[in-house]
């Protein structure tokens, strides 16, 4: 017996199949979502433990600038000390614990990073978004200007500006910051006119949205993804910089350990006391090769093409 089908139950079988597809589909997204957010927290690991060596470790291990021990110089990593206690990274030159060094630079780093990635990424956000926003002569004013400090080295830039006004850490994170916003303004005006050819936005401005309430609900943050995602690149170069003033002597001042001025306490002592030198800028590189590596992470998992 030869069975036939109507028109009406074809369409509800094709119905039926296409949500049932298309619930797979979603099922599978949202177990892809879920797996990306896992490997980025794995990825982010190194970085709190970064964070929390930074905020508790100069807690545990007691550091004085001014003490000195010349009955423990040059102590090599794993060594007991006359006290009782073990240099875990050795001494230095003068016998002061090298892990405790360490400890300390890892602060002054995490503060100068996040201070200058949050002065640079405020300034440009402002200058980038008003740049293009409003078009015309301001943004052809701040985009020459950005033009202008391009044209030097950013570091070259940063060691003059701590030249002039002194080694101390607020300086430090003035001069880099101020060497850092052209990069944040160029990634928000380029997202900012991005985001004025969208459909929601054109829709916003046809039915009478204000220009303010435009730029709050629609353009800045349009911007923000971005900027989080270049704020992770910026932040490893910034204490790469900072590492770098700090071991010309233009960096922070010798009461406040930094990873470059422990570089550059042990460079007479790389043949006999190699540690010196060797812990604070093994730590510098991991450190920022996992904030490099995470922000490229970072970008994928934003990237709705990804």
């Amino acid at each position: 017996m030869q069975t036939t089908h109507t028109p009406s139950i074809d369409k509800a079988a094709d119905r039926s199949g296409r949500a049932t597809a298309g619930r797979r589909v979603r099922s599978h997204l949202g177990r892809f979502a879920r797996a990306g957010k896992v490997r980025l927290a794995l990825w982010a690991l190194p970085l709190v433990i970064f964070v929390l060596a930074a905020i508790f470790g100069p807690m545990l291990v007691e550091y004085n600038p001014v003490r000195v021990n010349l009955g423990a110089r040059l102590e090599p990593p794993g060594t007991v000390l006359p006290d009782g206690s073990r240099a875990w990274l050795g001494t230095d030159q003068v016998g002061q614990d090298v892990l405790a060094q360490v400890l300390q630079g890892a602060r002054v780093s995490l503060l100068v990073g996040a201070a200058t990635i949050m002065i640079a990424g405020v300034i440009g956000l402002v200058t980038g978004v008003v740049a293009g926003f409003q078009g015309g002569w301001i943004d052809i004013v701040l985009m020459r200007l950005a033009d202008i400090q391009l044209a030097f080295p950013s570091i070259l830039l940063a060691i003059l500006i701590a030249a002039v006004l002194g080694p101390s850490v607020f300086n430090v994170i003035l001069a880099l910051a101020l060497t850092r916003w052209v990069i944040f303004s160029r990634v928000a005006r380029a997202a900012t006119l991005a985001a004025k050819e969208r459909d929601y936005v054109l829709a916003a401005e046809s039915m009478g949205a204000s220009r303010s309430r435009m730029l709050i609900h629609h353009i800045i943050p349009s911007t923000i993804a971005p900027l989080i995602v270049i704020a992770t690149v910026e932040v490893g170069l910034v204490i790469i910089a900072e590492a770098s003033l700090s071991y010309l002597g233009l960096g922070s001042p010798p009461d406040r350990p930094s990873w470059g001025r422990s570089v550059a306490n042990g460079r007479d002592y790389l043949n006999n006391a190699w540690w010196i030198s060797t812990m604070p800028g093994l730590a510098l590189s991991l450190v920022v090769l996992a904030i490099g590596t995470f922000g490229d992470r970072l970008r994928d998992y934003l990237d709705p093409r990804l």
